[in-house]
């Protein structure tokens, strides 16, 4: 199994890694940090799992070097799942990509990563609706504090063994 890690720069994909795979990476609070990837694994279901925490890319139609990375990640080999992460904060930047992942044909997970810090600014999120709107799962969470992460790891379960959205609600 090989579920990929993808979102726009500084959105909280390398500790969302980090919670998911035990390995501890450097995180620095400046966009294009991670030109590289970064691949680790984790135990889903008595299976181990590779993970792949990609570059950061605002779009599928590279324009640096970081989202060419990114884009090569997602059709150089099987990918099983795909989660986009997203900066609860700033949504309308982050949907670009999130639509065009939406149209590939791999199931997606959205992890709406800094909820804390959305929902301290006052912005409300309706997730059952973007939900449904998308008809993804969406998973509220704070990766530095771990909030959300159990649930993530359940709906990775739940989705690679193709339970449906509908299912959940």
């Amino acid at each position: 199994m090989r579920i990929l890690l993808m979102g726009n720069p500084n959105v909280g994909k390398s500790v969302i890694f980090n919670r998911l795979t035990g390995i501890k990476v450097i995180i620095s609070n400046y966009p294009g940090t991670t030109i590289e990837f970064l691949e680790g694994s984790m135990m889903l279901d008595g299976k181990r799992t590779k993970i792949i925490d990609a570059p950061g890319a605002y779009s599928l139609i590279p324009s640096d070097k970081a989202e060419e990375v990114a884009v090569e990640l997602l059709m150089k080999e099987k990918t099983d799942l795909i989660i986009n992460v997203l900066d609860a904060t700033n949504l309308e930047r982050n949907f670009y990509l999130t639509l065009q992942l939406r149209e590939l044909p791999f199931p997606l997970i959205i992890d709406l990563n800094m909820i804390d810090v959305a929902r301290s600014r006052g912005i409300d999120i309706d997730i059952p609706a973007l939900e449904k709107t998308l008809e993804v799962p969406v998973i509220p969470s704070v990766a530095v504090s771990g909030e959300g992460i159990q649930r993530l790891r359940r709906t990775i379960i739940g989705t690679l063994k193709g339970d449906k959205l509908e299912d959940r609600i």
